[in-house]
């Protein structure tokens, strides 16, 4: 194809990228294409679908982007082959879990190989925002957890959790290893276990360091979570963001009427 001719089909091929991604998209879905099979290639999609280099490269990496497949150097793309981690809200937060020493985690993974990675344990000044969620004077010091959690081998969350550091000093909080049932078991044994939860939910695309962290093409949809511990006189004991790599999840939540 020589440029003037590829010029002209990159002026028609908007709605050409969009429909061919939605073919190859079908394929995955209806299970045509299985976890670990091939996608067409570059040169194929030009040749079957009569497309520029550029729209065809733009067709594959809307299918990355959608978290459906992954490039391997040197040989191609392929479906994306990783289950889906369920993540039941009610049963992972349940003080019959963390009360019994279990780590909240066990919820969603059961016998999968769970990993963290980069894990960071700090006293801080807690940010604006910060403050605000735990109800605490503007800069007032906290205890900031950080880490990735990598499951099957794959990183699939960033959280970040906050705590008052009146809670948190001298206890295994502010250690890196929290012991059995994780911090909220901790803050039960100070008197201060969480009786209920609060989560807010938002979808968006992921920026640029959160796809480095998550292994995950930028503007890929991620799914940030807010939640906030609060014990049952009313005293809010953690405050906690996340960021799930959207395409890793399955978010269920359970409620009566």
């Amino acid at each position: 194809m020589n440029p003037g001719e590829e010029s002209e089909l990159a002026g028609q091929e908007p709605g050409k990228v969009a429909q061919v991604a939605a073919e190859i998209r079908g394929a995955i879905m209806r299970g045509d294409l299985r976890a670990g099979d091939r996608v067409p290639s570059e040169p194929q999609i030009m040749q079957d679908y009569a497309l520029s280099k550029m729209s065809a490269r733009r067709v594959i990496e809307r299918l990355k982007t959608e978290g459906l497949v992954e490039s391997r150097r040197g040989s191609g793309t392929y479906v994306r082959s990783f289950r889906p981690i369920w993540r039941h809200a009610n049963r992972r937060l349940s003080m019959d879990l963390w009360g019994g020493g279990r780590a909240i985690w066990t919820a969603d993974v059961e016998d999968r190989p769970l990993e963290v990675a980069n894990l960071q344990v700090e006293r801080v000044p807690a940010p604006d925002h910060v403050a605000e969620g735990l109800e605490l004077e503007e800069s007032a010091p906290v205890w900031r957890r950080s880490r990735i959690f990598v499951v099957d081998g794959v990183p699939v969350q960033h959280a970040i959790a906050y705590l008052p550091a009146d809670l948190a000093d001298g206890t295994p909080i502010a250690e890196a290893d929290t012991g059995p049932g994780g911090t909220y078991a901790r803050l039960a044994e100070g008197g201060h276990a969480p009786a209920r939860f609060r989560e807010v939910l938002r979808s968006r695309p992921a920026a640029a360091d959160e796809a480095e962290r998550l292994a995950m093409a930028v503007g890929a949809p991620v799914v940030e979570i807010t939640r906030w511990a609060v014990t049952s006189d009313g005293r809010t004991v953690e405050y906690q963001e996340m960021l799930l790599d959207a395409s890793r999840y399955v978010l269920e939540y359970a409620f009566s009427a």
